[in-house]
């Protein structure tokens, strides 16, 4: 199994937020090769700064992914924004956990290199995604009531 190094950064004023034990359960699970990462829960202003700044879109995302190498392994950082996870999470019917689980999931997965740019590429990630979350107990996260 791949090695994970990993460091969680709770920036974000809300409650109700994912343990440092389950972000790791959920990153290892999407390892693929060892990965150096650090993911930083923030609030809205942060996030739409930094969507701002590197993606050039004016709004608060849910997550975002900066991978900075792959030699000599993956070293990268994971922005999850805790309001717009929960605004989503209420609105898609999905408990907040399995909406963290599927976000972390996928900013790994985006560190490894899949993206969901084109219908092919989606499928793959998407796929991916579903049998991970899958092997750690939580339901398709596409399937929305």
């Amino acid at each position: 199994m791949p090695n994970l190094n990993l460091t969680i950064q709770f920036a974000s004023s809300h409650s109700n937020l994912p343990t440092r034990w389950q972000f790791r359960k959920w990153a290892k699970a999407a390892l693929r090769v060892d990965t150096e990462v650090t993911i930083r829960i923030v609030d809205k202003d942060e996030a739409r700064v930094l969507n701002h700044t590197y993606r050039g879109k004016d709004y608060a995302t849910n997550v975002l992914t900066f991978p900075f190498t792959e030699i000599p392994h993956l070293i990268g950082d994971i922005i999850i924004c805790a309001p717009v996870v929960e605004t989503e999470a209420k609105a898609q019917s999905k408990p907040l956990e399995a909406h963290y689980a599927h976000l972390t999931v996928h900013g790994i997965l985006h560190l490894h290199g899949y993206d969901h740019e084109t219908g092919a590429q989606a499928e793959l990630m998407e796929s991916l995604e579903i049998s991970i979350l899958a092997k750690l107990g939580y339901a398709n996260p596409y399937l929305i009531t």
